[in-house]
């Protein structure tokens, strides 16, 4: 049932927005979505598994920003950049993207165990979210590896320097998250850290 449990998702993450998460009740977050409480257990089993699958589709949200900014028709670096301010614009937008991205969780949020835990849910989905999630330093790694797969091609430098330069600008990115920049921005950070092309050799 996707669209309940995105419903139910939803509903969880605007319940989260109104107040702290040890508050959220399940029977008030069932009631939003429009369904029983019953079919909220039925489908992420207790409010553990509830936090765990919002905040797997938070980091997925957060990756396929990242994907957004590497599809835009530029030059490498401006796609970085491209990356970087979207990392800055989701962490401050988004207190799950934060911290996940920080490993910073306030009493606010829910902060589920990065490990998995045991399942026997019958739903894919919350399979998956049972999983193992990401780490701060999973998310850095993804993003990177995603920003390499893309810009990696014919006359780039060696693999290191590109997956470097890649990492470089996520964490530049999450410093600016913390102290946001000057005059700029991210962007302009990101151009005066990276070469004219920082995928290519010569």
């Amino acid at each position: 049932m996707p669209a309940a449990r995105e419903s139910l998702l939803d509903a969880a993450y605007t319940a989260l927005a109104r107040r702290p998460w040890p508050v959220v009740r399940m029977v008030d977050v069932a009631a939003v979505a429009g369904v029983s409480r019953q079919t909220l257990y039925n489908e992420f089993g207790s409010k553990e598994g509830l936090a765990r699958a919002l905040v797997r589709r938070e980091a997925d949200a957060y990756l396929a920003g990242v994907d957004r900014a590497l599809a835009t028709p530029a030059d490498p670096r401006e796609r970085l950049a491209a990356v970087a301010e979207w990392t800055v614009s989701a962490a401050r937008g988004n207190a799950l993207i934060k911290a996940m991205l920080t490993g910073c969780w306030s009493e606010r949020l829910p902060e589920p165990t990065l490990t998995a835990v045991p399942s026997s849910s019958a739903v894919p989905a919350q399979r998956r979210a049972d999983g193992p999630l990401p780490s701060p330093a999973d998310l850095v790694a993804l993003a990177r590896d995603r920003a390499v797969a893309v810009l990696s091609g014919p006359g780039r430098t060696d693999a290191a320097e590109l997956a470097r330069s890649c990492e470089l600008v996520v964490r530049l990115a999450l410093s600016c998250v913390s102290a946001p920049p000057g005059e700029g921005g991210v962007t302009a950070l990101v151009r005066t850290v990276l070469p004219r092309h920082p995928t290519r050799s010569g």
